[in-house]
């Protein structure tokens, strides 16, 4: 282990959440968060904290839902008021925005949701 994990009342939880939003390690800050898309490491390799504790669950995608959402249909309603196009136009353009937004968002939002967990001593996993 490279470094000592500060106390959980020394642990700011923006730069927690920066840092899992950059796909960084909400400790150290080193890019071991991820070990592919979506799978998380099971522990820092720089630092060594065991990020297995801290499970995310189903919030990522219930945020980025509501992110989503939020950009796309004010701008499907402005478009439809403004233009009135036909259906296929709204498929063409907002079905690849929703989903390249989604994939886009979703690990980012998984990080910070891991970082935030980890400022806040998130309660462990109970297997």
């Amino acid at each position: 282990m490279s470094g000592q994990t500060p106390p959980a009342a020394d642990r700011d939880w923006v730069p927690a959440l920066m840092r899992g939003w950059a796909a960084r390690c909400p400790s150290c800050g080193s890019r071991t968060l991820f070990t592919a898309f979506l799978k998380m490491a099971p522990a820092c390799t720089a630092c060594g904290i065991d990020l297995q504790r801290f499970r995310a669950d189903d919030a990522p995608a219930y945020f980025v839902i509501f992110i989503v959402g939020h950009i796309v249909v004010p701008l499907v309603l402005l478009l439809e008021k403004l233009y009135e196009p036909a259906l296929w136009v709204h498929a063409v353009l907002w079905l690849p925005l929703s989903i390249g937004l989604s994939l886009w968002l979703l690990p980012r939002v998984k990080g910070a949701v891991i970082g935030v967990l980890w400022a806040l001593q998130g309660r462990p996993q109970d297997d």
